[in-house]
């Protein structure tokens, strides 16, 4: 059984988990039997993408030290075992959504899926570009939740998705830079790989890391929050600044590892005063 839970990302599938649960009650919802079936269904939405993310990587991961001991590069399940199980997940999970919660938010759970497992992971070894499409997946869960309970989609449910966005692409660049030389021998065309003097990476981490600032703005322009949750955010942001422009301007592995680790904090303090003390 712990073979299977460690297909389906679960520190992942958490966050996704939160972060639909954010849209939902931001949207004004509570946390009704409908909100917990809509946690379950997009749970095993973000375990399927987990699972067939790592069954079509199956041999990349076994290249890759840091993936080396997931469990189909062990031979803990045979892969079509996992393609079995990440495929079943695929359909029960959208179904559950829209049992539950409607067609919006199933089709919008379904098409992460789609995003992540059709597009995002094939086209690694294709260009660097993947990136943005991985980020755009990442950052569907606060729609679904939003849908989910609203029936609909409104700008402070996109601006939810455009902080979750913009979060992760120094994100992963930071990643994909710390790890490029495991990444370059997998096959992975990340841009460290493609522009391996760091130039193009430098400048997206930079670019990306000073526009999550005015976009955690959004809330308070759209009357989600108000300005306690302003001045945090302000103070937070120009911190994680800090982190992104050092990192992209020494493009050193501790800088690296620092702005990665910082935004593993960023996230969840951003959202959650947003949550606790947003108006």
């Amino acid at each position: 059984m712990k073979h299977y839970v460690a297909l389906t990302k679960p520190r992942i599938a958490l966050m996704v988990a939160l972060t639909a649960g954010l849209g939902w009650a931001l949207a004004g919802g509570r946390a009704t039997a409908g909100f917990w079936i809509m946690i379950l269904g997009v749970s095993l939405a973000s375990a399927a993408s987990g699972t067939l993310n790592q069954y079509v990587e199956r041999v990349e991961d076994g290249i890759m030290n840091r993936t080396k001991k997931r469990p189909l590069p062990l031979g803990n399940i045979t892969p079509r075992a996992a393609l079995a199980f990440g495929l079943a997940l695929a359909i029960i999970g959208p179904t559950i959504v829209w049992a539950a919660c409607g067609r919006l938010a199933a089709g919008l759970t379904a098409a992460t899926i789609a995003m992540y497992v059709l597009a995002y992971t094939p086209l690694k070894k294709v260009t660097p570009q993947t990136t943005w499409i991985g980020a755009a997946a990442g950052a569907m869960p606060p729609l679904i939740g939003w849908a989910a309970y609203s029936g609909s989609l409104s700008p402070k449910a996109w601006a939810l998705f455009g902080i979750q966005f913009l979060w992760q692409i120094p994100h992963f660049l930071a990643l994909f830079w710390i790890y490029r030389e495991e990444y370059a021998a997998a096959g992975f065309r990340t841009m460290p790989v493609v522009h391996p003097d760091g130039g193009t990476t430098a400048a997206q981490i930079a670019l990306h890391s000073f526009t999550l600032l005015p976009m955690t703005m959004l809330p308070v322009v759209l009357g989600m929050a108000g300005l306690p949750y302003a001045f945090a955010a302000l103070t937070i942001g120009i911190v994680f600044l800090g982190f992104g422009l050092r990192a992209s301007w020494t493009m050193s592995i501790v800088d690296s590892r620092r702005l990665f680790l910082a935004s593993l904090a960023y996230l969840p303090l951003i959202f959650g005063m947003l949550y606790f003390g947003g108006v």
